[in-house]
Formats: C-alpha cells, sequence, structure tokens
C-alpha cells in the first residue's frame, strides 16, 4: 500500500523509517514544512515528496500518518477523514479537550477509521498483562502502580508548549491503565514538585508527579512521573489481584540499580530513551495501522479512547492545581 506522512520532526522520521521496513507498505509520499526533512525522508527511503498536506492526500495514498505539530492535528484528522484516507495520529488529538471534542462529533458518524498513538497498547509485557487481567488469573484487582520517568526533561519550548506533564507524560499511563485494566477512572488527587530544571517551574508545570486515581470498580491506581531519572528511562506496571501479582518492565535493561546483598538483577545497559524502549510496540502499532488501512481490524485505539485519557490528565491537572480530589465527571462538565 501507499503511505502519506504529514510531518518528519523526530518521531515522524521514526515513523517513516518503520513503514519503510514494513511488508505491507510500497511506498511513501511525504511532506514538511522543512524542506530538507521531506528530501532526506525522499533520499532515505525512495519517498515521493509533496509541496502540501492537500498534496500528499491527492496522491492516491491509502492511508496518513500525522505526526505534525500538535496544533495541526484537528485540521489534518479533518482532512483526512473528508479525503477518505484512513488516519494515524499521534497524540494529543487537539491541544484542548474542547477542540478534541469538536474532532469527535466531526467524524464520529463516519466510516473512515482514525487510530490515535498510545504505543504501549502495543507492548509485549503490557498486552501480556492485559491478557493475565482479562483472564481471570489474577482475581479481583486492588492495586495498579503505573510508572514514567524520563531521564532529562524536555527543552523549554517544548515544555511551555506542552500542556503540562499530565497531559504530556502521564496520559501515557492513563490510557494503558484503562486498557489493562478495563475499568474506567471516576476520581483523582494529585500532587506535584519542583526540585529540578527551573524553567519547568516557571512555565507553570511540575517536573515530578504523583496521582491517585480511583478507578470504577474500587481499584486504586498509583501512578509516578518525573522529568528527571539519571539512570534512564523507566516505564513499569505492577498489577496486584486478590490471587497473583504481576509486573511489566521487570527486565534486565531497567533503570534501576538494586542494593541487595549479592544482587545481579538488573544485569543490562539500561534504556535511555522512549524509542528505545518502545522501538518493537511502534513498529506493532504501524503494523496494526496497515491492517486498519486494509479493514482487516477496527481501530485499535480510537478518538474516544484517547479522550478519555485526556479527561484523567485534565483531572490530575486541575487537583494539582487546586489540591483536591477531582472527578472525571467535574472536569467533563466544566
Amino acid at each position: 500500500m501507499r503511505i502519506g506522512i504529514l510531518g518528519l520532526g523526530r518521531i515522524g522520521a521514526f515513523h517513516a523509517e518503520t513503514l519503510f521496513g514494513l511488508d505491507a507498505v510500497e511506498s511513501l509520499v511525504v511532506a514538511d514544512p522543512f524542506t530538507e526533512a521531506a528530501k532526506s525522508a525522499a533520499e532515505r527511503f525512495g519517498a515521493e515528496v509533496a509541496d502540501s498536506p492537500e498534496a500528499v492526500l491527492a496522491a492516491g495514498v491509502d492511508g496518513v500518518v500525522i505526526a505534525a505539530a500538535t496544533d495541526a492535528h484537528p485540521g489534518l484528522v479533518l482532512a483526512a477523514v473528508e479525503a477518505g484516507v484512513p488516519v494515524f495520529c499521534e497524540k494529543p488529538v487537539a491541544r484542548t479537550m474542547g477542540e478534541g471534542v469538536e474532532v469527535l462529533a466531526a467524524v464520529r458518524d463516519g466510516d473512515v477509521p482514525v487510530q490515535i498513538g498510545y504505543n504501549r497498547r502495543f507492548d509485549a509485557g503490557f498486552a501480556a498483562a492485559r491478557a493475565a487481567v482479562r483472564s481471570g488469573e489474577l482475581g479481583a484487582l486492588h492495586t495498579v502502580r503505573s510508572t514514567t520517568l524520563d531521564p532529562a526533561p524536555p527543552p523549554a519550548a517544548y515544555v511551555a508548549a506542552s500542556g503540562g506533564i499530565f497531559r504530556d507524560c502521564s496520559v501515557h499511563d492513563f490510557d494503558i491503565i484503562r486498557w489493562v485494566t478495563g475499568r474506567e477512572v471516576t476520581e483523582v488527587y494529585a500532587v506535584g514538585g519542583n526540585r529540578g530544571a527551573g524553567y519547568i517551574k516557571e512555565a507553570g508545570d511540575a517536573d515530578t508527579t504523583g496521582a491517585v486515581l480511583t478507578l470504577d470498580d474500587g481499584t486504586i491506581a498509583v501512578v509516578s512521573n518525573s522529568r528527571h531519572n539519571a539512570r534512564g528511562y523507566d516505564v513499569r506496571m505492577e498489577i496486584h489481584g486478590f490471587r497473583d501479582s504481576i509486573a511489566v518492565g521487570l527486565e534486565d535493561r531497567l533503570p534501576l540499580r538494586s542494593v541487595e546483598p549479592g544482587a545481579s538483577f538488573p544485569a543490562g545497559t539500561p534504556h535511555d530513551f522512549f524509542m528505545d524502549r518502545f522501538t518493537a510496540a511502534y513498529r506493532a502499532e504501524l503494523a496494526a495501522f496497515t491492517e486498519v488501512v486494509a479493514g482487516a481490524r477496527p481501530s485499535p485505539c480510537t478518538i474516544e479512547d484517547a479522550l478519555e485519557a485526556g479527561w484523567i490528565a485534565e483531572a490530575c491537572t486541575l487537583s494539582l492545581h487546586e489540591h483536591r480530589p477531582v472527578t472525571i465527571a467535574e472536569v467533563r462538565a466544566s
């Protein structure tokens, strides 16, 4: 099939390389405001360069991958759907929840599939955890712990435009908690601090946060995030049930050092970048999109899914700022 790519920054270029290596993809059509990025993709992957998103959509593509700046997501998603082209769009759907709701309303009744990029759903460990929960082998759950720790904070310009750590980073934890457990979040309580890069505090954001989520069956989920984890990129999940407990990310490249006498685990080189930790997941995610394009499966991560994670992020942001518990119903109504 022929796939278009809109945006060739860090993640867009990575997607181009991944798509180029998929058997189902025969050719790429790319566009980026920075012509050098498009030329580089043409040289590396034999891609056809288009001078605009409209030209990509008119180039006979079977599907389109949107990796452009967040502000462009709503317009590009709507343009692709209007053209009848299946869409893969990196999260978030839009900068604000209001815009995201408008995009959903515009495409909900159509038959053009839209997949939002939440790659952890395609990680082997998280998939195995979901299967264990859904099979009942853990029994009823009582506690979930989800962790995302970045090795270093992003640049100041990125932080200023990100919408905050809950919307930018924690949202991955929120999505995977919903996906693994099959439950919805009803209430949150969030805290945060700033003991690292001063520009994060100046932007009105926290560099380290914790959130307690109450799920609709009474399960408690604890989410821990930080922009500062000197040992590496740490993504883990623990799921505790009344029959058994399991963990995702507990492997030799875990960026954690044991001080137990005689302990040799973890023995590998720590993960130091999200693309390193989730290379296989990104490949599986885009392979799934080619199946969506072919009509062989429905979208594995819909706009509705992305907005549900977004509402949790909104609630946590409000909770942090107002130092109180916040229900999801409250932020939906605001």
